[in-house]
């Protein structure tokens, strides 16, 4: 038993450095993509930016996440470590929701073709 809990401990540290590596290397690629840009002064190349750090930053965390449950669901299950976990994986999930709505323009479950070209949102009785 004590070498499957080192096992599931070891997968799960290299999730959250997966995902650690995902967010860091997106923001790297894309930093290194808009300053390479021959016209990263402009606004649309400025969120061409912002979409790839918030893309970065959203499959990120759910790596970090997925390594968070299976610490805590298998290795560490006190009551207190799962009420951690919970608070921990709210606010991620609020980023990621977050972050979605500002790469996507829309909520992740908003169909997108309720989106018009400037990004905002229309009633869907229009």
């Amino acid at each position: 038993m004590h070498h499957f809990i080192e096992a599931i401990d070891t997968i799960a540290l290299l999730i959250e450095v997966l995902g650690v590596a995902i967010i860091v290397g997106g923001f790297a690629i894309t930093s290194w993509r808009f300053l390479h840009h021959r016209m990263f002064h402009e606004q649309r190349a400025f969120m061409h930016y912002r979409h790839g750090i918030a893309r970065s930053l959203i499959l990120g965390l759910d790596f970090l996440i997925a390594g968070d449950v299976i610490k805590t669901v298998i290795i560490a299950n006190t009551s207190q470590q799962v009420a951690t976990l919970g608070i921990i994986v709210l606010i991620r999930a609020f980023l990621g929701f977050t972050l979605h709505v500002e790469v996507e323009g829309h909520w992740p479950w908003q169909d997108s073709r309720y989106k018009d070209a400037g990004g905002s949102q229309r009633d869907k009785n229009e």
